[in-house]
């Protein structure tokens, strides 16, 4: 977005802007679903493709950040401080990272996650990611706790949100051991060296639910200082 476009934004609504990041960041990490699928398939060009495409969304999402850094005004007139903003920005940011990251590294080596191990490892992700899909719907509530002026309804909503997202941080939490345990069991058979990097990317799939409890946990603390 031209800097004369996203001030024009701004100036409607500084929440806007976050709203747009956390949508781009939410299509970065949710293409690891179709991407993990292409490898399991064996289909590495697809792959590749699917990855170019992640690190593109993590651009756009890295230029919004330094846009909306760059113009988000000192004196905003709402409840809200302009350091809760930037710091939710900042967590919403690690997510697309950490999708990057992830794609980055099995494309590197194309690691394959083993064929028993396939079916809980997709299970794990996608649970992973409707802790991103939750906290993109927890930023988009912004704009209309905003017209309520952070009262009524619209604030139990969101805190009741914030509560299912800790509930889901926790049950990725619990199939995270129960990958890594059943990964645990095949190291004989698997390559050490790949053996190492799985763990990693477990770890970082991990680390995608954590981020967006982060977010969660940010929009709670400025909800209580309102």
């Amino acid at each position: 977005m031209p800097v004369n476009s996203i001030l024009g934004v701004f100036a409607k609504s500084p929440i806007k802007p976050l709203q747009e990041h956390i949508d781009k960041v939410y299509d970065c990490a949710s293409l690891l679903v179709p991407f993990f699928d292409a490898t399991i398939s064996g289909d590495w060009d697809s792959a590749v493709k699917l990855r170019t495409q992640i690190s593109e969304a993590e651009r756009q999402a890295d230029t919004l950040k330094r846009e909306i850094r760059l113009n988000l005004p000192g004196g905003l007139f709402m409840p809200v401080e302009r350091t809760d903003l930037l710091e939710l920005l900042t967590q919403q940011d690690k997510i697309a990272n950490k999708a990057k990251d992830i794609s980055g590294r099995v494309i590197g080596r194309q690691l394959l996650v083993p064929s028993s191990l396939q079916t809980p490892f997709q299970a794990y992700l996608v649970r992973c990611l409707d802790a991103v899909t939750l906290a993109k719907e927890a930023i988009n509530e912004l704009d209309s706790l905003l017209e309520t002026g952070f009262r009524g309804r619209e604030v139990d909503l969101v805190a009741k949100m914030i509560v299912k997202l800790d509930k889901i941080e926790e049950d990725t939490d619990d199939l995270q051991v129960q990958v890594r345990r059943q990964l645990f069991a095949l190291e004989s058979e698997l390559n050490p060296v790949d053996v190492m990097f799985l763990y990693k990317i477990i770890e970082w799939v991990g680390d995608l639910a954590d981020l967006a409890e982060r977010v969660g946990s940010r929009l709670e603390l400025m909800l209580a200082r309102v």
